[in-house]
């Protein structure tokens, strides 16, 4: 079945393989998102970020609002001349820094005020301002404004948020920019179940470009952050392609895939790397250890990235110990590498029908632990399709 901007190739379960077209080429779908925050992937050049398999950068409109400025990027020619990103490009609206900025953000009926952590002064978002904004930039898929609750907010501040992103999301689609850009909205409702389905239901009928699940990984445990997606999926359009918005593990990726989600981002796999660890078919390596001071054995035996191309655990922990900045490098990329070909495994089997094989042998990977043997011979080694 396809939608105006949605192909979907194959279908396993409720699982589906596709493809997005957007104004600057197809995201082939399931597709993990790099997270470019300030318009970069951190410490990366965009050809080795494309080189990871990814199709699509996020890049956060707030902040590239405030530093360098919309001025800037559209005197460079939008987002995609300025960063040297040919490919495209999702923008955040600003929604998530509601409560991540909690103290300094002031919310009301018709928007929001943000300090700025850099200057002091006051940005004024509305729903209006942020479209607009996000079009200036030059952004492929534009994200509505909406509002969030943080995990133990109470049952009526968490709909009033839900009602309000509801209205902000009608706001927003009365200013669709056109001109081959997507617009998606985004569903709320808190941490109950009911609600979630409501606000999915309520988005379905806005008649956006894709939907995205938000206000969730804000501190909740995991089984509840998967049965509120959950309660969202059953309920969006099959027509439309579905963002489930901050995840980024292995496991959480299969889990939502399973269940019918397409998009997602994270900024786990580069946040992980400044920290010295390594997703890898075990789980999390942490260079901080000393068991591989000595370990010339590369992070992931048969990953094709740089880090593992070429150089060894203890080579690696060596560069972080000594505070070399090309070990942040190394491990990013091998780190975007590895959710690369997570997703490019995982297409493969859903095309294949074998997507719950595929997962369950990615699951008892993870739980053999790194060096396991059973990370060692499954198909996480991501050298042939599963």
């Amino acid at each position: 079945m396809s939608g105006r901007h949605l192909v979907i190739e194959a279908r396993d379960g409720a699982a589906r393989l596709g493809r997005l077209a957007t104004g600057h080429g197809e995201v082939r779908l399931p597709a993990f998102m790099p997270v470019g925050t300030h318009a970069t992937v951190r410490a990366l050049h965009p050809d080795e970020v494309r080189e990871s398999g990814a199709d699509i950068v996020l890049c956060n409109a707030y902040h590239l609002a405030l530093r360098p400025g919309v001025e800037l990027v559209e005197r460079a020619g939008g987002l995609h001349a300025l960063m040297g990103w040919e490919g495209p490009i999702l923008t955040d609206s600003g929604g998530f820094q509601l409560v991540s900025l909690d103290g300094v953000a002031a919310v009301d009926d018709e928007g929001a005020t943000v300090v700025s952590p850099f200057d002091g002064g006051r940005m004024r978002l509305t729903p209006e301002a942020a479209v607009r904004l996000q079009a200036k930039l030059g952004a492929d898929v534009i994200m509505c404004l909406d509002h969030p609750v943080a995990f133990g907010a109470g049952s009526d501040v968490a709909a009033a948020a839900t009602a309000r992103t509801h209205r902000w999301a009608e706001r927003s689609r009365a200013v669709h920019p056109g001109e081959g850009r997507l617009l998606f909205g985004i569903v709320q409702g808190g941490f109950d179940a009911a609600a979630r389905a409501e606000s999915a239901r309520v988005m379905a009928g806005l008649d956006f470009d894709g939907l995205a699940i938000g206000g969730l990984v804000l501190g909740e445990p995991p089984p509840v952050m998967e049965a509120m997606a959950r309660a969202c999926l059953d309920q969006l359009p099959d027509t439309l392609p579905r963002y489930v918005m901050g995840l980024g593990t292995d496991a959480e990726l299969l889990s939502m895939i399973a269940a019918g989600a397409d998009m997602f981002d994270c900024v786990l796999p580069t946040r992980l790397a400044r920290n010295g660890t390594a997703l890898v078919p075990g789980g999390r390596l942490s260079l901080r250890q000393t068991a591989w001071r000595e370990d010339l054995r590369p992070l992931e035996p048969g990953c094709p990235c740089a880090a593992c191309a070429r150089f060894s655990r203890a080579y690696l922990r060596h560069l972080f110990a000594a505070g070399e900045i090309l070990a942040h490098r190394l491990l990013s990329l091998h780190n975007l590498h590895h959710l690369g070909r997570l997703m490019e495994t995982t297409r493969a089997a859903l095309a294949a029908g074998r997507l719950a094989e595929h997962r369950a042998a990615v699951l008892r990977g993870l739980g053999g632990g790194v060096d396991s043997a059973a990370a060692a011979q499954s198909p996480l080694s991501y050298t042939s399709p599963p």
